[in-house]
């Protein structure tokens, strides 16, 4: 049938692949496409890294941009063209482009293998696209794919940009898109968004990237979308739509047991009553184990219902659709026999490594893939099941198929951790010891994460495993739900006493809540997560210091000096080492007045995400081209940083060029022996890369976390007994491992020492 001889019923049976409609279309540039050949349509030419873009997509995805006529599911065009920008669309012609191509077959894909990603890249900068300042009109990909971003990223060591999230995000209202109601990690699109550039400049800055030695990492979001063109298409309840997502429909005669939607939203979330009522009759299974961003009047329970919406069918629905996060990112329902949801994640996946052609993605909050009712009066299981494990195989298995790898997001318990990383995400997100270093810090005290370090190798986690970060566009995570969960009948020696996981969770969240909020209006809590702050913020709660406005010049190096331990604490062990712009330039927190549209529900995480200029590109620049205030800074742009060897960036490039000469990223953590001052720290690690079978040098990282010199004594069985220890950033000798394998060190206020043990050599004769 010829594709202007449609009938109106082809919108509603059959494949998703409807006929296009007669429109503002650009058909000449089609006929030209007809007279490619095969050769060149599956042959283009490409840089040096293998791309198969061209077997992924093929530019077969056709978007309707405008239409005056009626938005909603009696008006057929307004569906397709719903349908046509719909993500589930796009992965079904992405799927279609691969299958049965050989290069799924060029990879294994069934282990996560840590190392293998390390060797890729192991230093990330983690970017966040809403607070780069570029030059007047220059994208924020432009802006990254810039060669003198990446020659500086080169001196100071970094190997790889994480990009955040740049594809569309938020939402759709009739005929207008909405903006991202959680820093477009509600996503709608395989497009890029045309605020942060262009496909073609995606595609750019991952050839640079090759070109020094780099690579990009992408994200995607198998735990929810935001309301696009798929929620509206399963709202009118259209082909498989509906089965992207945990949506129940609710029968007319129950329409009464929902809350009314006022004027001007598409949803209400339900108050616990309600919750309640609605799983006594059958249609969700209820209360969820937490709330996660829980708000009073705001969010009370993981349900929304929607209004009224009419589908192609004529017939009208009302639903209760689940939300781990806020209502605007519905949730992914991975185990609906339609596996629509399972089919719109893995062709997002593909999208980026293929067609934009990123090494690697970020699983967002991928803890979150499975729900299960419980028995009666419990909640249900949505933490930890075995289906987020399963789906996770798929994702990750997927991604080394075609040969990328993942890194999970996963804030859950030691062994949810563990358990999802033996057949998933090949790094995750180093959730265990993050809150730890931080509290050691804020209390000039390593007790907590020492606790946290040794739990996590007893439970099977080493570092190898894990992205060790300092700031994020996130908060600084608190939550520590490996002790307030799981662990809560747990008892645990802590300082002199035994206490329950609980209220060692609960004691922690205290002592960071009270140094970094308690005497400072600058550091702000984050509902029930964390606290929104910078690194440099932190320090400066850690330091005393009551206003931003207070800081001087004199007062930047003793923050620089602590920063730069956090730098070294992170990246002198194994695993991924990875720091934003924000911590590259120093970055204060924003008054909230600046940010007061923001963070008016309750997100005060917007504080932390000031605009930063890295090469001093626009010094006269207030905002960011997204909008986000121009933040403080405290260290000043790179290139003028790289000049000054006293810099925080010529320093952190010292500290990145110890990790990188003996390899630490892919060693062996085995001992974190107990101290005798209480703010040292000390990570034994064997050289070896994975191989415990292997002679292999010892390395030994020690840290002092107090604003005082320290002297103590560094003793573990690890070590070599004659040992001579040697300090590698100077190449001075220390001292010696004496009988009962110790030797003595001393650290100034926040300082770093990276050892070397050089065994005695054997007498001759």
């Amino acid at each position: 049938m010829a594709r202007d001889e449609h009938r109106p019923e082809d919108l509603y049976t059959g494949p998703i692949d409807l006929p296009v409609p007669d429109t503002t279309e650009d058909e000449t540039a089609d006929s030209e496409k007809i007279g490619i050949s095969y050769d060149e349509q599956r042959y283009p030419a490409r840089p040096k890294r293998l791309r198969p873009r061209d077997q992924f997509r093929g530019g077969s995805v056709r978007r309707i941009k405008t239409d005056p006529r009626t938005a909603n599911g009696t008006n057929p065009s307004y569906v397709e063209w719903l349908v046509r920008q719909s993500m589930l669309k796009d992965a079904d012609v992405l799927a279609r482009q691969l299958a049965g191509q050989p290069a799924m077959w060029r990879n294994a894909y069934a282990r996560p293998d840590a190392r293998r990603a390390i060797a890729t890249s192991d230093v990330w900068f983690t970017a966040y696209p809403l607070s780069l300042i570029t030059r007047p009109g220059e994208s924020f990909l432009a802006a990254l794919g810039d060669e003198e971003l990446w020659t500086a990223f080169e001196r100071v060591g970094i190997t790889a940009i994480h990009t955040g999230p740049v594809k569309r995000a938020g939402g759709i209202a009739g005929w207008r898109e909405t903006p991202s109601v959680d820093g477009h990690f509600d996503r709608i699109s395989t497009e890029i968004d045309p605020a942060f550039g262009t496909e073609e400049e995606f595609r750019a800055l991952c050839d640079v990237a090759d070109t020094h030695g780099g690579s990009v990492i992408d994200d995607i979001v198998p735990g929810h979308t935001g309301k696009g063109a798929d929620f509206r298409l399963a709202e009118m309840g259209f082909k498989d739509y509906p089965g992207i997502y945990h949506m129940v429909e609710v029968l007319p005669e129950d329409w009464g047991l929902l809350p009314d939607v006022p004027e001007g939203v598409d949803s209400v979330n339900l108050d616990p009553a309600t919750e309640r009522e609605l799983a006594e009759r059958g249609y969700i299974i209820g209360a969820l184990q937490r709330v996660i961003f829980y708000t009073p009047g705001v969010k009370e329970t993981n349900w929304s219902a929607t209004a009224p919406v009419i589908g192609p069918d004529g017939a009208t629905r009302r639903w209760v659709y689940l939300h781990y996060f806020k209502q605007g990112q519905p949730s992914i329902n991975w185990l609906d026999p339609t596996f629509a949801g399972m089919r719109l994640v893995i062709g997002d996946a593909l999208h980026s490594l293929g067609e934009l052609g990123t090494s690697a993605l970020r699983l967002d909050a991928n803890g979150f893939l499975g729900v299960e009712k419980s028995a009666e009066g419990l909640p249900a299981w949505s933490e930890g099941h075995p289906l987020s494990h399963a789906a996770n195989h798929i994702i990750a298995g997927m991604v080394r198929k075609v040969g990328g790898f993942t890194f999970q997001e996963l804030n859950l318990t030691i062994e949810d951790i563990r358990d999802t990383a033996a057949v998933g995400a090949d790094l995750s997100y180093d959730f265990i010891a993050r809150p730890g270093y931080h509290h050691a810090l804020a209390t000039g005290r390593t007790e907590f994460l020492r606790l946290a370090l040794t739990t996590s190798l007893e439970l099977g986690v080493q570092p190898v495993q894990l992205v060790h970060g300092l700031q994020n566009h996130d908060e600084l995570t608190y939550e520590l739900v490996h002790w307030a969960t799981r662990h809560g009948d747990d008892l645990y020696r802590f300082r002199g006493e035994e206490i329950t996981g609980p209220e060692l969770a609960e004691l922690v969240r205290a002592e960071l809540t009270e140094v970094l909020t308690g005497a400072v209006e600058y550091n702000r809590v984050f509902t029930q997560n964390g606290i929104a702050c910078t690194t440099t913020s932190l320090i400066a709660a850690t330091r005393g210091v009551a206003r931003l406005d207070d800081i001087t010049d004199a007062d930047v190096p003793v923050i620089r000096d602590a920063h730069l331990l956090l730098c070294a604490y992170n990246a002198w062990q194994p695993g991924v080492f990875a720091l934003s712009g924000w911590d590259l330039v120093g970055m204060l927190t924003l008054p909230s007045e600046q940010v007061t549209d923001l963070v008016a529900a309750g997100d005060t995480r917007w504080i932390e995400r000031g605009a930063h200029d890295l090469l001093d590109v626009d010094p006269g620049a207030t905002r960011s081209a997204a909008g986000m205030p121009r933040g403080r800074a405290l260290y000043g742009p790179l290139p003028a940083q790289l000049e000054d060897p006293g810099s925080f960036a010529t320093r952190l490039a010292g500290i990145l060029d110890l990790r990188r000469r003996y390899g630490i990223a892919t060693a062996s953590q085995v001992d974190i022996p107990e101290v005798a001052h209480p703010g040292m720290l000390v990570l034994v690690h064997r050289l070896d890369d994975g191989d415990a079978e292997a002679p292999a040098p010892m390395q030994v990282t020690v840290l002092n976390f107090s604003a005082e010199p320290t002297d103590g004594t560094v003793r573990s069985d690890q070590l070599v007994p004659h040992s001579t220890v040697v300090d590698a950033a100077s190449g001075d000798t220390v001292g010696r491992v004496d009988d009962l394998r110790s030797f003595s060190v001393s650290l100034p206020a926040y300082g770093a020492l990276f050892l070397m043990l050089e065994p005695d050599e054997p007498a001759a004769g």
